[in-house]
């Protein structure tokens, strides 16, 4: 390949590699180019941002004309070596976003210091390189003045100033700088981009490109060694997609963001491009879960403390869905125009008007991850039991009621099976957690209720036509949403009806080891996928849920990393990247493989 233009065609969403501090993400191309970083949050402007628009912004650093790319992590890190071979020779670039030098274990991107490191190493013969870096402030929106002093370039737009340190000698032009330079054997040249304090006589922590590099591997192996909890099949995949897990936390709050990116499309050319950069809470308790089986979480108290402080006195209001990663409530959605999208997929959104919606099925997932993770969180805080008291409050005064359920449909309120299923579960492990929620606890209440919704969803949910639980009451239309019937303990998955409509969803919705949310959707949903592994492996039928397992892992990238969904016909992934929730199905259907497969007691999730 040749490094892309400014205004080249932009790589395939799976061809770019995740880097993050904690608190925010950068994707780098295997062209060498940092297409996408926002500053310093997840959810913040970008400063690069030439993945939704050739004019928003990169930072290009690879050989100056042709040459091959191979790349991987560094062992149990998400810091990036990618080798570039060229006719002439070898050379290796690291990249990392950096991590508070010092910091350790639980403790890594508590304090971030927004620093991008990039490193060259001369490998074999001489080689060639260039490198431009050209930010654009506010997604594109302004190009910035950069002045130089004795041993830095610096740049300041609104509330975002970056400081850029080096080895090699930069000119400036236009709102770029650029540099040609020359590596050979043993030789070497880094760069640190640092987003210092605005308006402050300040340039941030002090971080060199190699000791920062060596200091932010370190740190993430520290991670990773204090969160092996898993031993089980397909294990450095389910080690990768940890770690995928820990990059999109905000490590202040222990908040998990959806995905890394805003409006990647979920159909090429088309208008469902949402901003992922924010906290789901159905998405959250599925995190737990994967977090809990593959790294051992000990900070589930702390996501717990901050939803409750996000949702605060909930009283007789629906539960909001989502939140932003401090807790922010109104993420009212709004259109950049001057955007072209990705591969010209308009119109690109920032925020996100989901969370104005109601979705039953949230109160059974935060029930669910509290009764998971029980030991962790005990003894239960005041906020938390208030919180926990409400939400099963909720379910019984709810759960008739219809929602949006939980793709997010923006039509009409709808009886979707899924969220019916979801006030259940809220029931049945506030039930189980009666003990210890204290005085405000009517597990009688609670189980009447739950029988009340058992025998709605038995009776109103089963389709005669499809032969199947269709995915809204008095509808014949297939949902893979119903597959968490078996996986949250509604049904057995050898019931009768339930293996009927695990075998509809693989026959009728599956397509190429991939399974469609309904008929007719445009890609396969990879979360949906892993969720017919489980239910496969739960019913019996373990070598054929091995067979589809294998066969998804080979739909991520060169990393291991996914995106939301998977086109069947092209294998190219779509949808926002990295997505949370297609890691969190390898986890947890690597686990339930496990479980079906070890002939050992392990703990029951549900």
């Amino acid at each position: 390949m040749t490094a892309p233009t400014p205004g080249g065609h932009a790589p395939a969403i799976g061809d770019y590699g995740f880097l993050s501090d904690c608190s925010s993400a950068a994707l780098v191309s295997t062209g060498g180019s940092v297409d996408w970083w926002c500053l310093p949050r997840f959810d913040s402007p970008s400063v690069f941002g030439r993945l939704l628009d050739p004019d928003a912004g990169y930072w290009q650093l690879a050989p100056d004309g042709e040459f091959s790319a191979e790349r991987d992590y560094v062992e149990d890190s998400l810091v990036l070596r990618t080798v570039f071979r060229t006719g002439s020779g070898a050379v290796a670039v690291t990249d990392a976003l950096a991590l508070q030098p010092g910091a350790r274990g639980h403790d890594i991107g508590l304090r971030s210091p927004h620093v991008l490191l990039r490193v060259v190493e001369g490998l074999e013969g001489s080689v060639d390189l260039r490198t431009t870096v050209a930010p654009r402030f506010e997604y594109g929106l302004t190009v910035p003045r950069w002045r130089s002093d004795d041993d830095a370039w610096s740049a300041h737009v609104g509330p975002v100033a970056l400081r850029l340190t080096g080895d090699v000698e930069l000119a400036a032009e236009a709102g770029d700088l650029t540099g040609a330079f020359v590596v050979r054997p043993g030789e070497r040249a880094g760069f640190c981009l640092a987003c210092t304090p605005p308006y402050e006589d300040d340039d941030g922590p002090a971080i060199e490109p190699e000791g920062g590099l060596r200091d932010t591997v370190v740190g993430w192996q520290s991670w990773a060694a204090e969160h092996r909890g898993y031993q089980g099949r397909h294990l450095a995949a389910v080690r990768r997609s940890a770690l995928v897990l820990q990059g999109l936390t905000y490590q202040k709050t222990g908040a998990v963001a959806a995905a890394a990116t805003t409006s990647l499309p979920e159909q090429l050319g088309g208008e469902l491009n949402w901003d992922y950069r924010f906290v789901w809470l159905r998405d959250i308790s599925l995190t737990l879960q994967a977090l809990w089986v593959a790294a051992c979480p000990d900070e589930a108290d702390r996501f717990f403390d901050w939803l409750a402080s996000a949702v605060g006195h909930v009283g007789e209001a629906p539960l909001q869905i989502m939140y932003g990663v401090e807790g922010e409530r109104d993420l009212t959605e709004h259109d950049l125009d001057h955007l072209a999208g990705y591969r010209g997929s308009r119109p690109v959104r920032v925020g996100n008007d989901a969370w104005k919606q109601r979705q039953l099925d949230v109160l059974g997932e935060i029930l669910f991850a509290a009764h998971l993770l029980r030991d962790q969180l005990a003894p239960l805080s005041e906020s938390i039991r208030d919180l926990l008291l409400t939400l099963a409050d909720q379910a019984v005064r709810d759960w008739r009621l219809p929602g949006a359920g939980m793709w997010e449909a923006r039509d009409e309120p709808r009886h979707y099976t899924s969220g019916k299923v979801m006030c259940w579960v809220a029931l049945d492990r506030a039930i189980a957690l009666a003990d210890d929620l204290g005085d405000g606890a009517r597990p009688r209440e609670w189980a009447r209720a739950r029988e009340e919704i058992r025998d709605a969803v038995l009776g109103q949910a089963w389709s005669e036509q499809a032969g199947a639980y269709a995915g809204a009451f008095g509808s014949d239309d297939l949902d893979a949403s119903v597959l968490l019937m078996p996986l949250v303990g509604f049904l057995p998955a050898d019931d009768p009806r339930m293996l009927a409509t695990i075998e509809a969803v693989r026959d009728r919705l599956g397509d190429g080891r991939l399974v469609r949310r309904w008929a007719g959707d445009t890609a396969g949903f990879v979360i949906c996928s892993f969720w017919l592994v489980e239910c496969l492996a739960l019913a019996g039928e373990v070598d054929e849920a091995d067979e589809w397992f294998t066969h998804l892992l080979g739909c991520g990238n060169d990393l291991g990393l996914f995106a939301e969904e998977v086109d069947p016909a092209t294998g190219e992934q779509l949808g926002n990247y990295p997505q949370a929730f297609s890691h969190v199905g390898l986890v947890n259907a690597a686990w339930r493989l496990t479980e079906c497969t070890s002939g050992e007691d392990l703990e029951d999730v549900q």
